[in-house]
């Protein structure tokens, strides 16, 4: 049985599991190996027969329980070779470190993998995609513009976990010092509500069946804002037929597939 679910997803924290039954991969790790172990309690994966963890890039949301499930359960890690370099996640063994090369598959276990390079204000980010059974499984969050080589990597996803980050109007108008806005909406910040409905109605367009709303800001985004800015522009368009999932921030969001 194929699983793809979000364990958690946010400034605070975000990881992914995507497995075919028989490979069980992570995509990130920003949480304790304690809380992992519990959020994969509820997906029926326990953290032994987990294949390996996937690293989009090394901020510490994304990393910072990377370096003690590597070791406490022996996981190759993957991960660019800059990627490698920024992240600060102590000591593993040689033979569990794997370069990963944009626009270049791999497999890992029983799962063909795809990088692809993201924008984002990091060493070397990239996202994945993931072939099962035929099937398009895509992980593209932390981007600050969606140019026309990066979607072609995500068209044609059977299902997707894509960033919508924030509301413009309530980051603008919101706490943040100026430059945290700035970097922000910058082309190596996040995307915005409004960016991810157009790209959402584009993967429509190109036949993605099922997008989950991810890495939303707790201060300048809610999850019924980031729901009804794409699913009124899919609904518009004549896509209500697409399933739109929203990642919680603490707990796990499945899709079903």
């Amino acid at each position: 049985m194929i699983k793809f679910m979000s364990l958690i997803s946010g400034s605070s924290g975000n990881s992914t599991l995507i497995s075919d039954g028989q490979t069980h991969l992570l995509i990130d790790c920003g949480m304790s190996g304690k809380r992992l172990k519990e959020k994969l309690s509820c997906t029926g994966v326990d953290p032994q027969q987990l294949s390996g963890v996937l690293i989009t890039h090394e901020h510490t949301d994304h990393t910072c329980g990377v370096g003690v499930i590597a070791r406490r359960y022996g996981l190759p890690v993957f991960a660019t070779e800059k990627t490698f370099g920024a992240m600060d996640i102590g000591a593993i063994d040689a033979n569990q470190i794997n370069i990963v090369v944009p626009d270049t598959d791999f497999v890992a276990g029983t799962i063909r993998v795809t990088p692809f390079s993201i924008p984002h204000d990091a060493a070397d980010p990239v996202g994945y995609s993931f072939c099962i059974s035929g099937e398009k499984y895509t992980v593209a969050t932390d981007i600050g513009f969606m140019p026309d080589k990066l979607f072609s990597h995500l068209a044609g996803s059977d299902s997707i976990i894509l960033e919508s980050n924030h509301d413009i109007e309530m980051l603008r108008y919101g706490s943040y010092p100026y430059d945290l806005k700035r970097r922000i909406l910058s082309n190596v910040g996040h995307m915005s509500n409004d960016l991810t409905a157009e790209t959402s109605l584009r993967l429509a367009d190109s036949g993605t069946k099922r997008i989950m709303l991810a890495h939303l800001s707790h201060e300048n985004n809610t999850p019924d804002i980031a729901r009804i800015t794409t699913a009124s522009m899919l609904d518009r368009e004549g896509y209500s037929d697409v399933e739109l999932y929203v990642a919680d921030r603490y707990d796990v969001t499945a899709f079903a597939v």
